[in-house]
């Protein structure tokens, strides 16, 4: 991804995410089967940064803990679209490996929200 500002900051983060995927989905030469992935992955992509920041704005603790819990799992999406896409040769293979990198590391970041704020 070639913008890291608000590195630390998850909804700068997942913002800056989304528009990545939202650039890579948009390539104009896509095949039947590949728009069909890019659905996919724009769908899981784009929710991470969306549900978050409803899990910013939680109205109790369950709440926020139920919103970051879809954000890790739609992180996990992601990184699997994006794995997909790497296997079968699907757009830039530079640009698919340094997305598929931040939904992991999305995922380990969303992970231990998740853990700390179920007190484990």
């Amino acid at each position: 991804m070639e913008n890291r500002a608000g590195k630390n900051d998850p909804e700068e983060r997942t913002l800056a995410f989304s528009v990545a995927v939202v650039r890579f989905v948009s390539a104009p030469d896509r095949t039947e089967v590949s728009k069909a992935m890019a659905r996919q992955l724009l769908r899981s992509a784009t929710s991470i940064g969306a549900n978050y920041r409803e899990a910013n704005r939680a109205e109790s603790r369950d709440d926020f803990i139920h919103k970051t819990g879809i954000a890790q799992k739609e992180a996990a999406e992601a990184d699997y679209w994006l794995e997909i896409c790497r296997q079968a040769r699907i757009g830039d293979t530079n640009q698919v490996t340094a997305l598929a990198d931040e939904a992991r590391q999305l995922l380990a970041i969303f992970t231990t929200i998740n853990r700390t704020a179920k007190g484990r």
